[in-house]
């Protein structure tokens, strides 16, 4: 398939405004896709991308609410799921946003016709892990498949570059750390 016979496909890009989904974000639109970026905070996406690309449209969109899901993939060709979260807070728990969104999001894709669907896991993912994470991983993954037997799932190791959150917040820790490390060229 050329570049060109993409440009009326539309992906939505659950998350575009993170650490992953940005990245996904300018890789779309590399190859021509029209690209929607559904966030909580459709200003980001506009202060990320700009507003002047007119196949790039920043939405608000709640991975918790069916008919919020349903607008942001109302029309699209493709979504990627690429909503995550490492630290439960209140009802943002691992249950609520791996599992349950997952599965919302999957249904909601499968309603409106979407023909592809990407979720993105974590290395490791098992639905009979004793960590909670690693198992509401899994247990998203199951629930995407039952929703959206084609979905693709991926599942990235740890992902490092300029602004993540974890080699970033180490390298934070270290610097402001009342230890201090010294290395010399001994030779």
């Amino acid at each position: 398939m050329n570049r060109r016979s993409h440009t009326n496909k539309l992906v939505v890009v659950f998350g575009g405004t993170g650490f992953l989904g940005r990245r996904v974000v300018r890789h779309l639109r590399r190859h021509q896709f029209s690209v929607r970026v559904a966030s909580r905070h459709p200003h980001r996406g506009r202060e990320l991308f700009g507003s002047d690309d007119p196949q790039l449209q920043s939405i608000e969109a709640n991975i918790h609410d069916e008919q919020s899901i349903a607008r942001a993939v109302a029309g699209a060709y493709g979504a990627v799921n690429a909503v995550s979260l490492y630290v439960e807070r209140r009802s943002e728990t691992f249950q609520s946003v791996h599992v349950e969104a997952a599965h919302r999001l999957a249904v909601q894709a499968q309603q409106a016709g979407v023909e592809r669907l990407v979720h993105v896991s974590g290395i490791g993912s098992d639905a009979t892990s004793s960590s909670l994470y690693i198992r509401k991983r899994g247990e998203g993954e199951l629930a995407i498949r039952a929703a959206f037997a084609a979905a693709n799932v991926v599942r990235p190791a740890v992902m490092f570059g300029p602004d993540d959150t974890f080699l970033t917040t180490t390298i934070t820790l270290l610097r402001h750390s009342p230890l201090s490390i010294q290395c010399s060229d001994t030779g």
